[in-house]
């Protein structure tokens, strides 16, 4: 009885892991420039070294390469930063 109770607490572990990894690593996709700077004032960048080419901006940008992947087509002039400000 003992092996078949750890048995499956630990397959839910297992299963429930799985779960998690996945719901952290699906980001947000937003509809147009508006809408995501309303949760990221200054955009967002793929990675900490993209450099704005639009001219001088408000706000710096937020780090995050997924959220970056998933709302690329805002990215204008292809600077790696969407929807800077």
């Amino acid at each position: 009885m003992k092996k078949v109770v750890s048995i499956a607490l630990s397959l839910g572990l297992v299963c429930s892991a799985g779960y998690i990894a996945e719901a952290k690593s699906a980001a947000k996709t937003y509809k147009n420039c508006t809408e995501l700077n309303k949760d990221y004032k200054g955009g967002v960048a793929e990675s900490s070294s993209a450099k704005n080419k639009g001219g001088k901006t408000k706000y710096k940008p937020y780090v995050s390469k997924e959220l970056y992947t998933a709302n690329k087509k805002m990215d204008r002039d292809n600077d790696k930063i969407a929807c800077e400000k």
